[in-house]
């Protein structure tokens, strides 16, 4: 068999230069590429609350609370306190962060105090030893400080995001933070607890009527979650 010629295997291998010219490319790639593989903490909070309000939304529609038999000492009906809410604080049991808490208040025919007990909050669909809330007032189990929290620490957005507010607008009133929806899907905003009927009317309508933002806000920079009226559809502009 006729050996290769030395030229030949000289032509097969890289050149040094042709090393040096594939590291220049590969480095000048990378710098292209990487940085838009990073991940962005106020995107990920916003996808993740937008996410959590569809979930809201998905608990009042399949835990239907709609039960006219349920009256309190005057004899008028309260089921409708019982709906599914997600609400915001920055509580000394959030550690003073920005995080939100999902629940619904059904403890007690009589009073609905628009505040979550431990066993009210929603559970970690992916995790049922876990509540779906980033730190809230009352029971040591939902300070997000102590030892025995049972709560979720990516619902504290302050301290897994670095989100320094989150503020509702546009059909939503700024200082009621809430968001709970009815049997049928459609937004509600502020405390069901201080409603008189299931669907008030006047100045005191908690029925959303337009377009509701949330606003979430690191600092330096924003994310605003859309809620449609009726629908309760949810979208988000990065």
């Amino acid at each position: 068999m006729k050996k290769p010629s030395q030229n030949y295997l000289h032509k097969s291998a890289f050149t040094m230069l042709e090393l040096v010219f594939v590291i220049v490319i590969i480095g000048i790639l990378a710098a292209t590429i990487i940085p838009q593989t990073k991940t962005n903490p106020l995107q990920e909070a916003a996808i993740q609350v937008a996410s959590h309000i569809k979930y809201t939304q998905h608990l009042a529609m399949m835990d239907d609370r709609y039960d006219a038999t349920r009256l309190d000492a005057n004899n008028s009906v309260i089921w409708y306190k019982d709906r599914w809410q997600l609400v915001f604080g920055a509580s000394a049991n959030a550690d003073n962060q920005v995080g939100y808490t999902i629940f619904s208040d059904t403890v007690g025919n009589a009073v609905k105090r628009g505040d979550a007990d431990e066993d009210e909050i929603a559970r970690n669909p992916e995790n049922p030893n876990q509540r779906m809330t980033g730190g809230y007032t009352g029971a040591v189990a939902l300070d997000i400080r102590h030892p025995s929290f049972v709560g979720m620490q990516k619902l504290n957005l302050g301290r897994s995001y670095g989100i320094t507010s989150a503020k509702l607008g546009g059909g939503c009133q700024a200082n009621w933070k809430r968001i709970s929806f009815d049997h049928l899907g459609r937004p509600f905003q502020g405390r069901q607890s201080s409603m008189e009927s299931p669907y008030n009317i006047g100045s005191t309508q908690r029925l959303i009527k337009s377009i509701c933002t949330l606003t979430l806000r690191d600092g330096s920079d924003s994310v605003v979650i859309s809620i449609q009226p009726e629908t309760g559809y949810v979208s988000t502009a990065f």
